[in-house]
């Protein structure tokens, strides 16, 4: 599938995500006795957070987002425009007191029967400080030629949002445009099918984390089992293809 786009705002180049190590990822502490968790040490965080399409900060006009006496309060020297652009100067807008607006123009084309979907960037779920930026999910159909802007949460009392050159701000994701899946129970069947390969991968587990298995600083028990799974899993459908 191919992801095609133009952008009226220089620099705003969208990218997929990167899972940045050391940064937002984390530090580079080895799956050892001892290590401090990170964020990149859970595979399926680490498959998540590379899943989308990032989009990063262009301006080297400081923003911050805060609310003060009940008001959202937008503080950022922007001057004049930079060359080229278009659109609204500066790019953000007060959207109640709950929200506020980032004009993007930025236009992203899938194929037939896709759409595009805004969220937080995972940097949101990593970060101590809670200056990350918090897009508010939406969905997008392919027939919608720009996004005007994007909308997002405005920080609770005493924090600040901050958007800073070169950080990812947001991620995109690509879905389908229809979500046609229907939630029902498992048969007995099924269910029994499942149980059963937990408690195989249950039995298996000491025999497959045997040499990738490690206690963290705090005390935790890792292994490699999903990793381990996953890459045979991963072998198989190469050799079926």
């Amino acid at each position: 599938m191919q992801v095609k786009y133009r952008s009226f705002t220089p620099g705003l180049n969208p990218r997929r995500t990167k899972l940045e190590v050391p940064g937002w990822g984390g530090e580079r502490q080895p799956r050892k006795d001892g290590s401090m968790e990170q964020a990149w040490h859970c595979l399926p965080f680490s498959e998540g957070a590379r899943y989308g399409i990032e989009l990063c900060y262009p301006y080297e006009n400081e923003l911050r987002v805060s609310v003060s006496g009940g008001k959202l309060v937008l503080e950022g020297e922007f001057g004049p425009p930079p060359e080229g652009h278009g659109g609204e100067w500066p790019p953000f807008r007060a959207f109640g007191d709950l929200y506020y607006t980032y004009q993007l123009s930025l236009d992203l084309k899938v194929e037939e029967g896709w759409a595009i979907r805004t969220e937080p960037h995972p940097r949101f779920y990593t970060d101590p400080t809670d200056t990350t930026p918090i897009a508010v999910p939406a969905l997008i159909r392919r027939w919608w030629p720009m996004v005007f802007f994007l909308v997002f949460k405005s920080p609770p009392v005493g924090k600040t949002h901050i958007f800073r050159f070169g950080e990812p701000f947001a991620q995109i994701l690509i879905v389908p445009e229809e979500a046609a899946f229907e939630l029902v129970p498992m048969s007995d069947e099924e269910a029994a099918e499942r149980e059963l390969q937990s408690r195989r991968i249950f039995q298996s587990r000491s025999t497959l984390s045997a040499e990738t298995e490690w206690t963290s600083a705090t005390n935790t028990v890792f292994d490699g089992t999903y990793r381990h799974i996953l890459g045979a899993a991963s072998e198989k459908a190469k050799r079926q293809r």
